[in-house]
């Protein structure tokens, strides 16, 4: 129940009247007479006789040589003469403004007290004293030891998730971790609750909870301690923490940067197992909150949910609480900041399938400088991403097909202008040729006689010496390779470009189609598949 200040008290003029009448005023106003007449009695004088005489707190009315002793707290005041009744009458106002002071500050004490009283009583019934409420309280056993398991549940609210490292495989997240759990031993009268004082956790039971695949954890300081707990009548405890921790999440990559993960935040008991403790979502996936607000640099937070499972190891059998999101990547600051450029480079190697064959060193410097910055590029695009990562990413396969679009337009530059340059050199091996046939002609001509001439001898000759048939062998050997090297120089000119310009022709057409379809299928396989 609430308690109402006491409302300050007044002297109202009436009541100052009423002790100016009272016996009291006259009891006091008595005494002060009483007094004066002994004064005089005691210096052999007449009472009445006061004139002329002086006092030393008033001189005009006390006679000389009448001293005044240590002991006496009122000064002798005759009241004979005008003056010492004036005198007089203003030492009895301040008498009486002095009983009245009195009688107010007992009145205010007697207030005073009735309220510490009913504060007391109050406190008595709500807010047990902590030490009495604690006495032969074991903090190092469990409640409702030795019997059921202690039921806690558990609300979480994420306030942060500062940092997604794809290098580390971890996230940084701050979260508020709020636990509830009965305590039959902490039982107190009436309806209400209190907060205690961070430091008296130490005095209390709370579950040893730890988060799993945690790297690092810390609970903050600023500008105390940011824990808080909370007893209710009835037994429940709450118990607030703030953490910021770092726990690992196993990353897919292969489809970096298209690519959504699936992290998680589990919280299990250290050393109590199933048997004596188990952990619950107080209000299901409602219990946690925050995760909806969140706004993070590179991912969405698709959608989150909460589970119950269990961990079975060496020490036992533990509940396991997890709560799992997804993380989609946003995909459009890799388009501005990879896929764009590369593209680009891609159609800037174009640009020399339109200047002639003849232009070596301008097709060379296009050619050479889209490769080099191809491949800065792609150097680039890994710089985020851990080294010695084995996956095969998606981002290193369209950076992969932007270099072969790139290098194989200073490839088609390479084929046409070696083409064109064998075209000439077979132009002038023609015209040689044309000779040389003029002249093999008269030679045949001019040694038909002569073979026949020869053919006289020949009976003569192959009676009288043996037939040489190494020259027979030669002759063989020598018309083999010639019929080899016919056959492969017509396969030879069957791939031969007859037309060097016909390169750069069928290049304009080629590459921009063939780029148009490897990016429809690696943008549909990616995005849907």
């Amino acid at each position: 129940m609430g308690l109402q200040e006491a409302p300050p008290t007044s002297v109202s003029a009436q009541q100052v009247q009423q002790l100016h009448s009272s016996p009291e005023s006259h009891s006091i106003r008595g005494r002060l007479r009483a007094h004066l007449q002994g004064d005089k009695a005691e210096d052999g004088e007449n009472p009445g006789d006061t004139k002329d005489r002086a006092s030393p707190r008033f001189p005009a009315c006390r006679p000389e040589g009448l001293a005044l002793t240590e002991s006496q707290q009122l000064p002798v005041i005759p009241i004979s003469t005008p003056r010492c009744e004036q005198l007089l009458n203003m030492n009895y106002s301040l008498h009486l403004a002095f009983v009245c002071l009195i009688l107010f500050t007992e009145r205010m004490c007697v207030q005073g007290n009735q309220f510490n009283v009913e504060v007391g009583r109050s406190d008595k019934l709500s807010l047990p004293g902590f030490e009495n409420l604690t006495a032969g309280y074991n903090k190092f056993l469990r409640p409702n030891f030795g019997g059921e398991p202690v039921q806690i549940a558990l609300t979480l609210d994420v306030a942060s998730i500062s940092s997604i490292s794809e290098s580390n495989m971890d996230y940084t997240a701050t979260i508020y971790l709020r636990q509830r759990w009965t305590d039959q031993r902490l039982l107190f009268e009436g309806n209400k609750s209190f907060t205690l004082d961070a430091r008296l956790v130490e005095f209390l039971w709370v579950p040893d909870t730890y988060i799993v695949e945690s790297k690092k954890s810390f609970l903050h300081e600023v500008t105390v301690g940011n824990r808080l707990i909370r007893l209710f009548s009835n037994g429940t405890v709450l118990y607030a923490l703030r953490i910021t921790t770092t726990v690992a999440c196993n990353m897919d990559l292969s489809k970096y940067p298209m690519d959504t993960q699936t992290c998680k935040l589990q919280l299990e008991s250290w050393g109590y197992d199933g048997n004596d403790v188990e952990f619950t979502w107080l209000r299901g996936n409602d219990s946690v909150r925050g995760l909806e607000h969140l706004r993070l640099a590179q991912y969405t937070i698709q959608r989150y949910f909460t589970l119950v499972t269990r961990s079975q190891q060496e020490t036992g059998n533990y509940t396991r609480l997890v709560l799992q999101f997804e993380l989609r990547r946003n995909v459009l600051y890799f388009i501005l900041e990879t896929y764009v450029p590369s593209t680009f480079l891609v159609v800037l190697s174009w640009v020399s399938f339109w200047i002639s064959l003849d232009s070596v060193p301008a097709r060379t410097c296009i050619g050479v400088t889209t490769v080099l910055s191809m491949t800065t590029l792609m150097i680039g695009s890994r710089t985020s991403l851990p080294n010695t990562n084995c996956f095969i990413k998606a981002i290193d396969v369209y950076l992969g097909i932007c270099f072969s679009f790139v290098f194989g337009a200073l490839l088609e530059y390479a084929v046409a202008h070696y083409t064109s340059l064998q075209q000439m050199a077979a132009k002038d091996r023609g015209t040689t040729k044309a000779v040389e046939e003029v002249s093999i002609t008269n030679i045949i001509n001019s040694s038909i006689s002569s073979f026949k001439r020869k053919i006289s001898f020949a009976s003569i000759e192959i009676s009288s010496d043996k037939v040489d048939y190494s020259d027979l062998t030669m002759k063989t050997r020598d018309k083999f390779k010639f019929v080899f090297r016919e056959k492969m120089g017509r396969i030879v000119d069957y791939f031969t470009i007859q037309n060097p310009s016909n390169v750069d022709r069928y290049s304009k057409l080629l590459f921009p189609l063939i780029f148009m379809l490897a990016n429809v299928f690696y943008w549909a396989y990616y995005m849907y598949f």
